[in-house]
């Protein structure tokens, strides 16, 4: 099993990721939001909902909103916003312990793409999404986004004969709209409509001084020796000169389709 994986990593890791990640990923989630129509009356499900980013933000509808996570810690951090219309619940997105056909909109803001069977993944969307309902996944591009992508670039540049992180597959399976496209139709979805969203990760250069705190979350950072982590954090400060923010400009897929 890879760290991914592991329900474990990722109650270890909530209250960071809620912290670093959180933040960033809530603007792709409100692009994806923005691209379905939603009212008090929708039922909603996050699939691999993480810290909330798109649950918390379609509670602003008004809709009936169900995240879901495999995670324990990552649904307590849901559940402690202690919002009305937000239930938040320990699940398999792989097995979704609910009835077919049961929501109007079915999201998935970088949860499916992380599965060992992401193909069950996108099926089980399709399967708990109405008839004429929606369902929304975003998938990052090939290099990944933020301070994996900057670690991963950095990484070709300083030790280019060195093997950097296997992404997940279905990132790659993700990363073209085309191929997005063919996959939501493959899971039961149809009409299919892919766009590129681009957004900058705001590095804080000041966070250098804790670079284990800043990119701990990723092999291609934990993997290195002393001597290469300083070469790492002179190489990002020699980029961000002068400046208090790094912009990291980081690509999303989002992909919307019928049932």
């Amino acid at each position: 099993m890879r760290e991914f994986e592991n329900p474990d990593h990722w109650d270890t890791a909530a209250q960071h990721y809620e912290r670093t990640a959180h933040p960033f990923t809530a603007r792709f989630a409100e692009a994806a939001l923005a691209r379905v129509p939603l009212t008090p009356k929708s039922r909603v499900l996050d699939v691999a909902a993480g810290t909330g980013a798109l649950a918390l933000a379609a509670a602003r509808t008004d809709a009936q909103i169900l995240a879901t996570d495999f995670s324990p810690g990552m649904v307590a951090r849901i559940a402690a916003a202690n919002l009305p219309n937000v239930e938040a619940q320990v699940m398999d997105g792989q097995a979704l312990t609910l009835p077919d056909a049961s929501f109007d909109a079915v999201f998935s803001i970088f949860g499916v793409i992380m599965f060992p069977d992401w193909r069950k993944g996108l099926a089980e969307m399709a399967r708990v999404t109405r008839p004429g309902g929606y369902g929304v996944i975003a998938s990052w591009q090939s290099r990944g986004a933020a301070t994996f992508l900057l670690l991963g670039d950095i990484r070709r540049k300083l030790f280019p004969d060195r093997p950097g992180i296997t992404m997940p597959e279905a990132v790659g399976a993700m990363s073209d709209p085309a191929d997005l496209a063919s996959l939501l139709v493959a899971a039961g979805y149809r009409d299919p409509q892919v766009d590129r969203v681009t957004h900058d990760y705001d590095l804080e250069v000041a966070l250098l001084d804790d670079p284990d705190s800043l990119f701990g979350m990723s092999p291609d950072w934990t993997e290195l020796n002393a001597a290469d982590k300083a070469a790492v954090i002179a190489e990002v400060r020699q980029m961000a000169g002068d400046r208090p923010i790094l912009p990291i400009p980081s690509t999303a897929l989002i992909g919307v389709a019928r049932r």
